[in-house]
């Protein structure tokens, strides 16, 4: 497409629409300038357009009719021409619906040619991204996997394969978020148990009384509330794996009722007296320091020792190199499916701030930040200012060398804007005169600063 565009403008107040034409013309884009909606659809019908501005209400046909004119020929035609809404403060309410359907952007009159000018760039560029983007959409997308060739995954990998097939009990370690549930998934799933039920308890999310008749359950009138016998997750795992996560967390009398429970093989409800043979293998898991807990007297020394017969460590995202592109792809492709959505590209620049960031909370951190791009990405392709700021917005590596307590620019304008307002006693119209700026962009440099502070 290069710099130069084919743009549709379609507007029914002469004015604007005279401004809209004059500024993008005057970027070295062709501009068809057309007065209502009807005449809008026309044009699109007999021509090709790189994209559209046009407003919300218009004679004889919308923004939002337009919008599904453009859809229809993109249904046709495989190829989608960004809309950009122009609308009036008062009906805010048409411009987020219209976005919700698949609009690309929308200004608000009277029209800000700086505004007009980033919006239609960032637009085009979106665009010319997607068009280049021949992602494919798998035919199907694990829910979960573990993904990643790095030197760290692959030795947990081999781990995996040669302790799955015996019936030994596993200690799964690693920081919050790095995806110990899925490594006791792939055990379970590659062992002579994979047909039986694979049960998981988060041991640090419930109290101690609740633990002890979740995993061992309780016979009727063991306690207040307990007005029928039921069968703890041992006992419902029977033939399978019991994933214990967080056991870090489990009370020391719950510890040597799990001691007895790997000895012996058997279990006593809460209020009974029989024991219950259970046929289960256990896997746990900790982002605790467990020598330090047994140090300190808070785990078992026994109970440690009979839970990590074998230990597997998995590695930190940070540590794991090239699997960070694969993952995202994975991640975005599995949200996409969740929604019924086609699996946008992810541009290079957010790939850059992906694998800049340090992710301190691992593949839960990254698969909640792609959850939220996928779901704010209204095109084919996810760019940075679809990822969270804190990710969108990282410094550069050697920022944190130059940086010995200075500001940025940013936090010296928002600085002199309080400092001006205050002593315009907070009258905008006065500090907006003192800053030389009008009104209305005091009110955008406000909103900006209360966006970042939130």
């Amino acid at each position: 497409m290069g710099a130069r565009a084919r743009i549709l403008v379609a507007e029914d107040d002469d004015l604007t629409l005279e401004l809209l034409a004059t500024v993008l013309r005057g970027e070295g884009h062709e501009v068809t300038a057309v007065a209502d909606g009807r005449d809008a659809i026309d044009a699109l019908a007999r021509e090709t357009f790189d994209c559209v501005v046009g407003d919300v209400q218009m004679p004889r046909a919308s923004g939002l009719e337009i919008l599904e004119a453009l859809r229809a020929r993109a249904n046709e035609t495989g190829s989608e021409t960004p809309l950009i809404l122009v609308t009036g403060y008062a009906n805010p309410g048409a411009a987020m619906d219209a976005i919700a359907r698949g609009a690309a952007d929308y200004l608000a009159k009277p029209v800000d040619v700086v505004a007009l000018r980033a919006t239609v760039a960032r637009t085009l560029e979106r665009a010319r991204l997607a068009g280049e983007s021949r992602q494919p959409r798998p035919a199907a997308v694990e829910p979960k996997a573990l993904i990643g060739t790095s030197p760290p995954m692959l030795d947990l990998y081999k781990q995996i394969a040669q302790i799955a097939p015996t019936d030994t009990t596993v200690l799964v370690t690693g920081e919050s978020g790095s995806g110990k549930e899925l490594v006791a998934r792939e055990i379970h799933r590659r062992s002579a148990r994979a047909a039986g039920p694979f049960v998981a308890v988060n041991c640090g999310g419930l109290a101690e009384s609740l633990l002890e008749s979740e995993l061992f359950g309780h016979e009727r009138g063991a306690f207040t509330g307990a007005h029928a016998q039921r069968r703890g997750l041992f006992e419902a795992a029977s033939g399978g794996t019991v994933f214990l996560d967080e056991i870090g967390d489990v009370p020391l009398k719950m510890q040597g009722q799990l001691l007895r429970v790997l000895q012996e093989g058997e279990i006593r409800r809460v209020g009974g007296e029989a024991t219950i043979p259970v046929d289960v293998r256990v896997v746990s898991a900790t982002n605790r320091d467990l020598a330090v807990e047994m140090a300190e007297q808070r785990l078992r020394g026994d109970l440690y020792y009979r839970l990590a017969v074998v230990s597997l460590h998995v590695p930190p995202l940070r540590s794991r190199g090239d699997d960070l592109d694969a993952l995202a792809r994975h991640l975005v492709a599995r949200h996409a499916a969740r929604l019924g959505r086609p699996v946008p590209e992810i541009a290079p620049e957010a790939l850059a701030r992906i694998r800049a960031h340090a992710w301190p909370g691992n593949v839960r951190e990254l698969e909640n930040a792609l959850a939220r791009a996928v779901a704010m990405s209204t095109r084919a392709i996810i760019l940075p200012e679809d990822l969270p700021a804190v990710v969108a917005d990282e410094p550069r590596a050697g920022a944190a060398a130059i940086d010995d307590g200075w500001p940025s620019l940013d936090e010296l304008e928002r600085r002199y804007v309080d400092r001006v307002l205050e002593r315009c006693g907070g009258n905008k119209t006065d500090a907006a005169t003192i800053l030389g700026v009008d009104r209305r962009t005091l009110q955008r440099l406000l909103a900006r600063r209360n966006t970042d502070e939130s």
